[in-house]
């Protein structure tokens, strides 16, 4: 059975967790984090180190929404 790729995000879903998978020349790319803006075609998001990566809206094959991260043990 083959991988359904879709793209379920839209600018509404800004400031929520997203999953992210683009085409770049070596193949794909994902990035998790908070969609922290979608401005003239390119979202940026801010993964959690703190780094923001800027993808072009052209080069998204797949999107979510995803639930917050679960606590990590030890981390409270």
């Amino acid at each position: 059975m083959a991988a359904r790729l879709v793209i379920a995000i839209t600018s509404q879903d800004i400031g929520a967790r997203i999953t992210t998978r683009r085409r770049v020349p070596e193949g794909f790319r994902d990035a998790v984090g908070i969609l922290v803006s979608w401005e003239s075609g390119v979202l940026t998001v801010r993964k959690k180190d703190g780094t923001l990566v800027e993808i072009p809206e052209e080069t998204l094959v797949a999107a979510r929404v995803v639930p917050a991260a679960p606590p990590r043990p030890g981390r409270m």
